[in-house]
C-alpha cells in the first residue's frame, strides 16, 4: 500500500491533490519539483498502476515485488534501480534480521517499496523535510539519505555484535563447569547472525562504489563526496564483519580444543580411578575361586596380610596418580 505521497518544491513539502501521473507531469515541467512516493509491501495490482505512471522498467518491478534481492544497483534508460537490506538486532534474543528496501529514482521522482519491519525511511523523510536546502538536490539526495541511515545503522548493529562476541569469548573461556554447556551452540547460532549480516553489508560496497564515480544518470557530481563517505563507512562495517567472523572461528576452534582437554582429563581419571578398583579386585577373585589345594589357602594370617598388601597396592597407586594429576 501506500505509506506516503508528496511534492517537494524547492526543497518543502506540498501535499499533493492531483494523481501520480498528472503530478508528475507537473513536476517535469518545472524541472525543478520531485515527487517522493513511499510503499509498503504493494500488491502487483498496486504495484502495476504506479510502475505505468512512473515508466519503471519490467525487471526492476519484478525485484520489487517478489523482494528477496541481493544489495544492488541497476541503471535504466529511465531510471535508477537500488536494492538495500536495513538490519533489525534483537539484542534480546541475540538474532538479526534483514528487512528489503528498493528505491527507484528517476528525473522528477523517488519511489521506495519497502518488504519487513526494518525502515529508516521515515526517519529520513522527517529529516529531509526539516532541510529543504538538501531536498533542493532532487531525487540523488533522497537516494544518498537513504543509503546513509541504513549503513549508519550498519554502525550500530556492528557495535551491539562487538559487545555480545565478547560476552561470548569470556563465557568461552571462562572454566568449565560441571553442569552441561551449550557454548557450541551458541558460537554457531552467533556465526549464523554474522552470516547474515555480511549478506546485507558485503553486496553493497559495489553499488556505493559505482554512485561515486562519474557516469551515473539522475546522480548529480556534486554528490559524489556524500556518497563517497557512506562508502567510507560501509567499509569500516565491512572490516569489522570479518574481524567478527574470524574472532568467531577462532573462539570455536580454541573452545573445541579446550573440551578436547577437559575429557582427556576425565578420561584420564576415570581410568585412574578403575585402575584402583581393578587390583582389589584381581586379588579378591583369584583368592575366591576356592581351590583347595591354593598355596596359603590354610595359613592363618593370609587374610590380614591380603588386606594389608591390597591397601598398600591401592595407597601407592593413589600417589602416583596424584603425583602425575591424573587424580
Amino acid at each position: 500500500m501506500i505509506v506516503d505521497f508528496a511534492l517537494y518544491r524547492e526543497g518543502r513539502r506540498q501535499e499533493c491533490r492531483a494523481d501520480v501521473s498528472r503530478a508528475l507531469d507537473a513536476a517535469r515541467r518545472t524541472g525543478r519539483d520531485f515527487l517522493w512516493l513511499g510503499m509498503h509491501e504493494p500488491t502487483q495490482d498496486e504495484f502495476d498502476q504506479v510502475s505505468s505512471d512512473f515508466g519503471l522498467h519490467p525487471l526492476a518491478v519484478e525485484d520489487a515485488l517478489k523482494a528477496h534481492q541481493r544489495p544492488k544497483l541497476e541503471v535504466y534508460d529511465d531510471s535508477l534501480f537500488m536494492v538495500l537490506k536495513p538490519i533489525t538486532y534483537d539484542v534480546a534474543a541475540d538474532t538479526v534480521t534483514a528487512s528489503e528496501l528498493m528505491v527507484f529514482v528517476g528525473d522528477s521522482f523517488v519511489v521506495t517499496v519497502r518488504h519487513g519491519a526494518a525502515s529508516p525511511l521515515a526517519a529520513v523523510r522527517q529529516r529531509l523535510e526539516r532541510h529543504p536546502e538538501i531536498m533542493r538536490h532532487g531525487p540523488g539526495a533522497v537516494l544518498y539519505a537513504v543509503s546513509d541511515a541504513v549503513v549508519d545503522h550498519y554502525v550500530e548493529v556492528g557495535a551491539e555484535l562487538q559487545g555480545d562476541l565478547e560476552e561470548l569469548e569470556a563465557e568461552a573461556f571462562a572454566p568449565v563447569r560441571r553442569e552441561s554447556r551449550n557454548t557450541a551452540a551458541q558460537i554457531y547460532a552467533f556465526k549464523r547472525e554474522i552470516l547474515e549480516f555480511r549478506r546485507a553489508t558485503v553486496p553493497l560496497a559495489d553499488p556505493l562504489s559505482r554512485l561515486q564515480g562519474s557516469g551515473v544518470p539522475f546522480v548529480h557530481d556534486h554528490a559524489r563526496p556524500f556518497f563517497r563517505d557512506v562508502g567510507d563507512h560501509l567499509t569500516r562495517v565491512n572490516e569489522q564483519v570479518e574481524g567478527l567472523d574470524r574472532l568467531l572461528s577462532d573462539i570455536l576452534a580454541a573452545h573445541l580444543a579446550q573440551m578436547g582437554v577437559q575429557q582427556n582429563d576425565d578420561m584420564r581419571k576415570i581410568s585412574s580411578w578403575a585402575a584402583l578398583a581393578a587390583v582389589p579386585t584381581l586379588i579378591a577373585g583369584i583368592y575366591g575361586m576356592n581351590f583347595a589345594d591354593m598355596p596359603e589357602l590354610k595359613w592363618p594370617l593370609g587374610y590380614p596380610v591380603i588386606l594389608l598388601l591390597m591397601a598398600a597396592i591401592e595407597v601407592s597407586l593413589y600417589r602416583l596418580f596424584k603425583r602425575r594429576g591424573w587424580l
